[in-house]
């Protein structure tokens, strides 16, 4: 048997390693801040002095409260990111807090830049992901109850019902500090300016009067 040569497989260490989702932090800390003349700029955000960070700059208290789930989705997604959460800038992960009224629904969606796991804390879910083309478009699904945990590979269409008659609330970490949402109903019927009509009929393979209703709706985004 033929072995690589050590050369080749110091390359390819470093290569996943040069590839990964997230850059590596090259520093302990780097707090997001908005402020570019006192910063510097490092993984899509400014970063704050280090001698000038606090402990509030990594505590985020915005799960205290529910979401409010009266919306036509029945679900509310509080995001921690970067955005919110300025002491996860470099670090590659953050979260979120789903809370979904009786039959809520988090519609299928996309993360492009993280992969998802699911913990249910309360409540019933029916879960789900689809794999690419490549394997058939093969639909991954499971009813989860309070303590399961479920995995969304990066970058595949998943989502969340909660069939139960009583609220559900799941908490979702994610390999990203920013790993983005693309919803895909808003996407594709609530683009703007909207995607023709002409290319929707033919990738749908219905009617122009099915598209202009589709496209006319109010596409709500629970983000």
């Amino acid at each position: 048997m033929k072995f690589l040569p050590i050369s080749l497989l110091i390359l390819a260490l470093v290569a996943a390693t040069a590839f990964a989702y997230d850059p590596s932090p090259l520093q302990d800390i780097c707090v997001a801040i908005n402020d570019p003349k006192s910063a510097v700029f490092v993984n899509g955000e400014f970063c704050k002095d280090p001698k000038q960070a606090n402990a509030d700059d990594f505590t985020f208290m915005g799960f205290r409260k529910p979401g409010n789930t009266a919306n036509p989705l029945g679900s509310k997604v509080t995001p921690a990111t970067v955005m919110e959460f300025p002491g996860l800038n470099t670090l590659g992960i953050s979260m979120a807090r789903i809370d979904f009224a009786p039959s809520g629904l988090n519609p299928p969606h996309i993360h492009p830049r993280g992969t998802e796991v699911l913990v249910v804390i309360e409540g019933t879910l029916l879960v789900g992901f689809v794999t690419s083309n490549q394997l058939n478009n093969t639909l991954f699904t499971k009813v989860l109850y309070k303590g399961d945990v479920f995995v969304f590979p990066i970058g595949l269409i998943h989502f969340q019902l909660n069939t139960g008659k009583t609220p559900a609330l799941a908490f979702a970490a994610l390999s990203s500090q920013n790993p983005g949402v693309i919803t895909i109903a808003n996407s594709v019927f609530g683009a703007k300016p909207p995607i023709s009509v002409d290319v929707l009929t033919k990738a749908f393979q219905v009617d122009k009067k099915t598209i202009d209703y589709l496209q006319a709706q109010f596409w709500y985004d629970n983000n």
